[in-house]
């Protein structure tokens, strides 16, 4: 590897990121933009927890497939403007969606350790 590093990486606890991405089943959402349906395939959901508060789900980013067969994105900000609360309108199954995400983030239950390092 032609690569050096150093340093010592600290994570900033002020606004800590976590993105989510779950594949869904073909068929199950179909989102709908001026007129068209898209066959959404994946979701990527971006969760954020600022200054130790509980998690918050801000976004989350689709892969569709549009009736041409294309795949497209699409993303929902779920967050209202003021970025205080759940944004008006954002229809329930995208609700369920983040949701999934959010379990299945929890349900995975990673661990890691160093390459070559035990407990």
């Amino acid at each position: 590897m032609d690569l050096s590093a150093t340093g010592a990486p600290v994570i900033v606890q002020e606004d800590t990121q976590v993105h989510v991405g779950i594949d869904l089943r073909p068929g199950t959402l179909t989102l709908t933009r001026n007129g068209k349906d898209f066959a959404a395939y994946h979701a990527l959901v971006r969760f954020a927890s600022v200054r130790a508060k509980p998690w918050v789900a801000q976004e989350v980013k689709f892969s569709a497939e549009g009736p041409d067969g294309k795949s497209v994105g699409l993303t929902v900000d779920l967050l209202n403007d003021a970025c205080d609360g759940p944004r008006a309108g954002v229809p329930a199954v995208i609700w369920t969606a983040v949701a999934l995400a959010a379990t299945s983030a929890g349900d995975v239950g990673i661990t890691y350790a160093f390459p070559g390092r035990s407990g």
